[in-house]
């Protein structure tokens, strides 16, 4: 199998979450079938006719379909621009991405590590409904530009 083995998508070519559910499903349905106690031979067709269908359900094409046809949910953006101490956690109760940028003369703190001046960060949940619930900085001495989706 290969279906959704894309390297862009996903677990990056790996279709292994995927081969062992489909695998599993058609375990399940042959132990059903079996017991019932009945002559199988008059089913094997159709099994044939549902492990082509499941092939056919997932093609490359339907699920870039899929991923294009998907209902947005809108998102907040918003901009801080600290110079004391903080957590993003203070503006907005959930986020979905935060970057900083030390634009100050002096060092600062993101997450309890160094950032230098001139110094660019990028944190992304980067899957649906995946979000962060804190993010500590302290941009004492400095001055930082962060901006966060919410």
């Amino acid at each position: 199998m290969s279906i959704g083995n894309l390297k862009t998508e996903g677990n990056k070519g790996n279709n292994f979450p995927y081969q062992i559910k489909v695998l599993q499903g058609l375990q399940c349905v042959c132990d059903q079938l079996k017991e019932l106690n009945v002559d199988t031979t008059a089913i094997e067709a159709t099994l044939l006719d549902i492990e082509a269908a499941i092939g056919n359900l997932a093609t490359e094409a339907t699920l870039q379909n899929v991923e294009t046809n998907t209902t947005g949910v809108a998102r907040t953006p918003g901009i801080i621009r600290p110079t004391a101490p903080g957590n993003v956690n203070t503006v907005a109760a959930t986020f979905y991405s935060v970057s900083v940028a030390n634009v100050g003369l002096a060092d600062g703190t993101v997450l309890g590590e160094n950032i230098k001046p001139g110094e660019v960060l990028n944190f992304s949940g980067d899957a649906l409904n995946n979000f962060f619930t804190s993010f500590d900085y302290d941009a004492t001495g400095t001055e930082f530009i962060i901006i966060y989706i919410s």
